[in-house]
């Protein structure tokens, strides 16, 4: 691969995360992960027009320009070089992607040669048959795919997307407010439950914070702790749910008053202001306090429960439309994106988290200890699943939230109550 290795040596890593949600996703289905970059520049980065060159493959990824910046300057050069396959970068907006698969799939006119596409908004994609079965390539996977990004391209049996970009949330907290109290990071519920009232009685408040907000992001935190309780959150009133829902109405009381409305931006600010002295959130802001003189703020990989930790897997799949006639030269260029040259670019550069777990050779300086925690917690890392009836389904947990936590009404029953209406969405 000619990717100039000295300049890549001499460059300064890069922390940009800038883009929205990961993935192409609906916008009633995401959970949002990352802000979008709104940077102008003169040449856009995609274009509204697909190719109709029979030897030029159409991409339609979801990314920031300054992430693009890094494709079309080094990663899509050195591959079409490489393969003499041109790539064209094609804008198509995230809550178009099924839509216009469906219409091309249904037509025969298939313009889209490939996409990426939220790890957990794949039913679509998958009921209404949009998708190629990649399964004869799975030798094509590298054996350094983490394990979460193999369980969530796969369907029934079928290989029906490949692995390209993961995302998991971190525990952030603030070593000096840690120092200050006598406190170490919490790696169980019980020492979790400790800190958040250890820090409530010295301060007055509570400094530890969840994402309460009643909305999807608040659903990834309730499956992450269900999980790690043995519990099915699709059950949702087995043990593991009943002893996730006890444990977090006995942990509400000492959070901070913010977990109402954290989430995915707002988190940061928390920290950063040291209103939160520990909070879970994706790992985007990392540069942003080193910038602003934060490196008191670091971060683990998180808590474990009764049974295991675990975290909501997030991120990116490659999917290429039924029906296209470049799917050798898609299964190319995929190839390319999970190599382990790429993949080191990827995290040098922009921070993303690996596709692969020996990618971060490159990783140096302040960022270390975060992408030690980032891959370890890629190591308990899950997906969420992606159920066709998951629409419907998120108000019920937020329901189940909001009566149980907030209201501290009975856990049993409501489980029980709210796996009757789950069910009947099955």
């Amino acid at each position: 691969m000619k990717i100039n290795k000295l300049l890549l040596s001499i460059l300064a890593v890069i922390f940009i995360f800038g883009v929205a949600i990961v993935g192409c996703s609906t916008a009633d289905d995401e959970v949002q992960e990352q802000p979008t970059d709104n940077e102008n520049t003169e040449q856009p980065a995609t274009e509204n027009e697909p190719s109709s060159d029979s030897t030029t493959l159409n991409v339609a990824f979801g990314m920031a320009e300054t992430e693009w910046d890094l494709f079309n300057n080094e990663i899509i050069p050195a591959f079409e070089s490489e393969t003499g396959i041109k790539i064209k970068a094609v804008e198509l907006k995230a809550e178009d992607l099924i839509n216009s698969l469906t219409a091309q799939v249904d037509t025969g006119q298939i313009n889209i040669d490939m996409f990426a596409q939220d790890i957990n908004n794949l039913s679509g994609l998958v009921t209404r048959d949009l998708v190629e079965d990649l399964s004869q390539y799975n030798e094509q996977i590298p054996e350094a795919v983490i394990p979460g990004m193999l369980e969530a391209t796969e369907f029934d049996g079928k290989r029906l997307f490949l692995p390209y970009r993961p995302n998991v949330e971190i525990a952030f907290y603030n070593e000096s407010k840690f120092s200050e109290l006598g406190l170490e990071v919490p790696t169980t519920w019980e020492e979790l439950l400790n800190v958040a009232k250890a820090t409530n009685d010295a301060t007055g408040q509570g400094r530890v914070a969840i994402k309460a907000n009643l909305q999807a992001d608040n659903i990834l935190h309730m499956f992450d702790f269900i999980k790690q309780a043995g519990g099915d959150p699709y059950t949702l009133n087995d043990e593991g749910s009943i002893q996730a829902f006890e444990f977090l109405q006995e942990l509400y009381p000492y959070l901070n008053e913010q977990s109402s409305t954290a989430a995915w931006d707002t988190m940061n600010e928390y920290l950063l202001k040291d209103s939160v002295y520990l909070g879970t959130n994706w790992p985007f802001y990392i540069p942003e306090f080193h910038k602003q003189g934060k490196d008191e703020i670091k971060a683990f990989s998180g808590w474990s429960g009764p049974v295991k930790e675990s975290h909501v897997l997030g991120g990116e799949v490659i999917g290429i439309p039924k029906g296209s006639t470049k799917v050798d030269e898609a299964i190319q260029f995929a190839e390319f994106l999970m190599s382990k040259d790429v993949q080191e670019l990827l995290v040098s550069e922009l921070a993303w988290p690996s596709v692969r777990s020996d990618a971060y050779g490159l990783v140096q300086g302040y960022q270390e200890p975060y992408f030690k925690a980032i891959q370890q917690a890629l190591n308990y890392a899950e997906p969420r699943g992606n159920e066709p009836y998951w629409e419907d389904a998120e108000p019920i947990y937020l329901e189940v939230f909001q009566k149980i936590v907030v209201n501290g009404e009975d856990v049993k029953a409501t489980l029980d109550e709210a796996a009757e209406k789950l069910n009947a969405l099955k």
